[in-house]
């Protein structure tokens, strides 16, 4: 994702999420000054068609809605803090191309963990990924994101 891509990308969000879960673009710009390289979109054409951004964090963390992401000095997890993909683009295997791509990337580095809040009962599609509820370190954050919310992890220890 390059910062040119955020206009696109909050417009995915846009039709994807109801209102009190939309994120304003100052907080994905300075999402990916802090974490640029895990921090991707899909294209369909030239045309922004999903994204996923993530970034290297401690289990059991939970990135506030609308808060900044603060990458672990020493991680031991990559947090997917936001996927969404176009209604136009559902059923195509993009997210979960998505999903796949920055979990190799984690493996890559050693991260023994991937973790993720999901929410507008998204529990079944991340359990197809193998990640499955978990209790977190901050549960009252868990708040923001609604009724539904639940904190989810997958290991990735080979």
């Amino acid at each position: 994702m390059l910062p040119a891509d955020v206009p696109a990308v909050m417009a995915v969000q846009a039709a994807c999420y109801g209102e009190h879960l939309l994120e304003p673009a100052g907080v994905l710009h300075d999402r990916l000054g802090a974490a640029a390289d895990t921090c991707w979109v899909a294209l369909r054409g030239d045309r922004v068609c999903a994204y996923l951004a993530a970034y290297r964090s401690r289990l059991g963390a939970v990135t506030a809605l609308n808060g900044p992401f603060k990458p672990a000095p020493s991680p031991d997890t990559l947090y997917l803090h936001d996927l969404a993909v176009h209604p136009d683009a559902h059923g195509s295997g993009v997210g979960g191309r998505l999903v796949d791509g920055l979990v190799a990337l984690a493996r890559r580095e050693g991260l023994r963990w991937s973790a993720l809040v999901a929410v507008q009962g998204a529990t079944s599609f991340w359990r197809r990924h193998g990640y499955e509820t978990h209790a977190p370190a901050q549960p009252d954050r868990l708040d923001a994101y609604g009724d539904d919310a639940r904190y989810m992890v997958r290991p990735l220890a080979a």
